[in-house]
């Protein structure tokens, strides 16, 4: 079974930083492509897609993280990262790790943590 677990998250001013990160079970996890998805606090957002990292470690980056965070994997210890530098309040919400089943990501059809809660507010 699938299993991903999520840490890291917390309240943090404008600007600030913060280092989520997930461990993952029940699977080969150098063989996946592994992603962070959030979803913002506005009422009516549904998931979105933040950054992935393929099972080659190539790193993507939607375009409103570009430049702000940075996702790593570490194959050895079965662990994913999300360096989050220059937060904004518009980065409030919930952070899920996630995979998908079928190896290459892909948002449809996702399997993901529980996630945790980043608040970025003064």
């Amino acid at each position: 079974e699938v299993q991903l677990v999520e840490s890291g998250g917390g309240l943090v001013q404008p600007g600030g930083s913060l280092k989520l990160s997930c461990t993952a079970s029940g699977f080969t996890f150098s063989n996946y492509d592994i992603a962070w998805i959030r979803q913002v606090a506005e009422q009516g957002q549904g998931i979105t897609w933040v950054a992935d990292v393929t099972s080659r470690g190539e790193p993507y980056y939607s375009a409103a993280v570009k430049g702000r965070f940075t996702i790593s994997r570490d194959n050895a210890k079965n662990t994913l990262d999300l360096q989050m530098d220059n937060l904004k309040t518009e980065d409030t919400g919930h952070y899920y790790c996630a995979m998908h089943p079928g190896g290459p990501w892909r948002l449809s059809g996702s399997v993901r943590g529980r996630g945790t809660q980043v608040i970025v507010s003064s």
